[in-house]
C-alpha cells in the first residue's frame, strides 16, 4: 500500500510562489540611506517611520514603527480602503424618484410619488432638477395622493465632540446629510419650480413600498468619493463614507459609531493588528486623540495594494508629489516630483501634526509602501523629514 504526500499541484505552486517572494532581497542601498536619514539630527518631536517592500514582502527599514501618534488625515486612508473593501470598488450610490397611478387630462397624478434616498455625499440642491424636470416630462402638474420621502439618515450631520469648530464648514456638505427638513423643503422647492405644488399634509416620511415605477435616477461611482477623500483631503467626503460603512454594516443602527466600529474590525480581522494604543475617532482624521501608527498605515496600503481593484483606486487617487492635490505643492523638485503618490495630514493644533503616506517606486524597480508621521514639532520641520525620506526612497 502506498500513501500520497497530501500537498496538491495547487498547494505546491503557492508554496513555491511564497518562497519565491522570500528570496527576493530588498535594496540594501535604501536600508542604509534610510538608516542614515534616521541617524541624522532633526528637530525636537515625535518621529517615526517606516519604509515596506510590496514587492519583496518585507521591511526595508523603520524607526519607532509601532509609536502611535495623530494620524490627521491619514484616518482617510484606512476609512478608504476599508470602505472599498466592504462595499466594492464598483460600488454605487443611487437616489431615485419614482411614482405610482395616473396621470389624467388635466395634468393630476391619482397616486403618490416617492423620493428615496440613499447617502451621495455630493447631491446638491442644484442636481435635484432633472429629478423634477422628469417628473414634469410625464405630464405630472399636481400630485393627489403622497410625497413619501424615504431617507437612511433623517438628521443633519454633527461635529464629532473632539473636532475643533473651524476644522470643518457644514454647509459643504452634501444634502442628504442636512436633516430631513432641509431636504422636504429642497424637494418642494425644486418641484414647485417646475410647476408640481404640494402641501405639508402630503408629505410622509416612510420607507417607499412595492408598486412604484422609477422616473429619474441619479447614481454617482464610490470613485468619485474617494478621489476627493484622498488626493484633496475632503473631511466632508471621508465623514461620509463612515456613515455609509456604517450603514451598510449595521443598518438599523446610527451610521457613525457603526462605521468606527467596523474600522476597528477591519484593523484587527483584515491587519491582525490589535495594539490598543491605535484609536479611532472618526473616519477624516480630525479628531486629535485618533492615533496610527506607521506600521498599521503601511499595513492599510499593503492590504489595499494586493487588491487589484482597490490598488488601481490608489495609484488613481491618491496625490502626486509636485504635480496634484495636496501635494501639488510640496517636493516639486526634480528628485522627488511625478515619482510619489501619497496622502498628505496636516493639524496644525494643538501642537504640529503631519504625516505622509503612500506609495512609489525605488530605484531598484520595486515598490514601496511608506508612512512617515511626526508630532509635536513645525509642520514646516515635518515636510522638510518627509521630502527628505522620499528623496532616499527614490534615489
Amino acid at each position: 500500500m502506498t500513501t500520497g504526500c497530501g500537498c496538491s499541484d495547487n498547494n505546491k505552486e503557492e508554496a513555491d510562489s511564497v518562497v519565491h517572494r522570500n528570496n527576493i532581497p530588498v535594496d540594501t542601498a535604501l536600508r542604509s540611506r534610510l538608516a542614515d536619514f534616521a541617524n541624522s539630527p532633526r528637530p525636537q518631536g515625535d518621529f517615526a517611520f517606516k519604509v515596506y517592500d510590496l514587492t519583496a514582502e518585507k521591511t526595508v527599514y523603520s524607526y519607532n514603527e509601532n509609536m502611535a501618534l495623530p494620524s490627521a488625515s491619514c484616518m482617510k486612508l484606512l476609512s478608504g480602503i476599508a470602505g472599498l473593501h466592504l462595499l466594492g470598488c464598483d460600488y454605487q450610490y443611487e437616489t431615485t424618484l419614482a411614482m405610482r397611478g395616473n396621470v389624467d387630462a388635466e395634468g393630476t397624478l391619482k397616486g403618490d410619488i416617492a423620493f428615496k434616498a440613499g447617502l451621495d455625499p455630493q447631491l446638491m440642491e442644484a442636481d435635484l432638477q432633472p429629478f423634477a424636470k422628469a417628473l414634469k416630462d410625464k405630464g405630472v402638474k399636481a400630485v393627489s395622493g403622497k410625497l413619501i420621502v424615504d431617507l437612511v439618515v433623517a438628521e443633519p450631520v454633527t461635529s464629532e465632540e473632539h473636532w475643533f469648530p473651524w476644522d470643518l464648514t457644514f454647509s459643504k456638505y452634501g444634502l442628504l446629510y442636512k436633516g430631513d427638513k432641509r431636504i422636504v423643503r429642497a424637494l418642494r422647492a425644486t418641484l414647485r419650480g417646475q410647476g408640481i405644488a404640494t402641501r405639508d399634509s402630503q408629505i410622509v416620511m416612510a420607507r417607499v413600498p412595492e408598486g412604484f415605477t422609477t422616473v429619474y435616477t441619479s447614481t454617482r461611482s464610490i470613485e468619485d468619493v474617494v478621489k476627493r477623500m484622498w488626493k484633496n483631503s475632503s473631511n466632508t467626503q471621508a465623514t461620509a463614507m463612515l456613515y455609509t460603512i456604517g450603514h451598510h454594516f449595521r443598518p438599523q443602527k446610527h451610521p457613525v459609531p457603526s462605521g468606527v466600529i467596523y474600522l476597528k474590525n477591519f484593523l484587527r480581522s483584515k491587519l491582525g493588528h490589535r495594539d490598543s494604543r491605535i484609536v479611532i475617532h472618526d473616519g477624516c482624521g480630525l479628531c486629535v486623540y485618533n492615533r496610527l501608527s506607521p506600521n498599521a498605515l503601511t499595513a492599510i496600503l499593503e492590504y489595499g495594494y494586493k487588491d487589484k481593484d482597490i490598488r488601481g483606486m490608489l495609484e488613481r487617487n491618491l496625490s502626486i508629489a509636485g504635480v496634484d492635490g495636496t501635494l501639488a505643492r510640496e517636493m516639486c523638485g526634480q528628485k522627488v516630483r511625478g515619482k510619489v503618490k501619497g496622502k498628505t495630514g496636516t493639524l496644525s493644533h494643538p501642537y504640529g501634526i503631519s504625516s505622509l503616506a503612500g506609495l512609489c517606486e525605488g530605484s531598484n524597480g520595486h515598490m514601496l509602501a511608506f508612512a512617515i508621521m511626526d508630532s509635536r514639532m513645525s509642520v514646516l520641520d515635518a515636510r522638510v523629514l518627509q521630502r527628505k525620506l522620499c528623496e532616499a526612497m527614490v534615489k
